[in-house]
């Protein structure tokens, strides 16, 4: 006799299936089914708690607005914290500063952004040349410098791989 039994006096109901020797586990569809109905029922219930709280969160949620000459810490994202700030203690660090807000720089609605979100580099003017020999061709390379970037930033790139018409 399992201890539940002795305890209960009933024989404990689990999904695992503890049966005796020799005693078969018949499935009947009705079972299957009603087990689908408590599944949906929990999934209704659980998407029913769920979009309760997503609406009471959105309901609290605003937009910070800050003035010049304010204090505020600037959230640090898990990885970049301990990469870049170090430790303090044992813990890695959430948050940085305070910092002076000194001016606003724009404004957010000004900011504008193309319908296909793509990003294109596009060539200024080509700063250098040279060739370089490898074991049995040339390969001409040029040095581009991007609209977007500064000298620094300009990078070499293979001139066949260069479109035509580019500077």
């Amino acid at each position: 006799m399992a201890p539940y039994e002795a305890l209960y006096g009933r024989r404990y109901k689990s999904t695992v299936g503890w049966f005796e020797v020799g005693e078969a586990a018949l499935i009947r569809p009705d079972s299957v089914h009603e087990a689908m109905e408590k599944v949906q029922l929990i999934k209704d219930r659980l998407k029913t708690t769920q979009s309760c709280r997503k609406s009471y969160a959105d309901v609290r949620r605003r937009d910070l607005e800050f003035e010049i000459d304010e204090w505020v810490y600037l959230k640090v994202p898990p990885i970049k914290g301990v990469m870049r700030f170090g430790k303090k203690g044992k813990l890695s660090l959430r948050y940085i500063g305070p910092y002076r807000i000194l001016k606003r720089i724009v404004p957010l609605e000004s900011v504008a952004m193309k319908d296909s979100l793509i990003y294109e580099e596009v060539p200024v003017e080509i700063l250098d040349c040279q060739v370089r020999r490898l074991r049995n061709k040339d390969v001409a390379s040029v040095k581009v410098l991007w609209k977007s970037q500064s000298v620094e930033g300009a990078t070499w790139e293979a001139e066949a791989a260069r479109p035509r018409g580019t500077p």
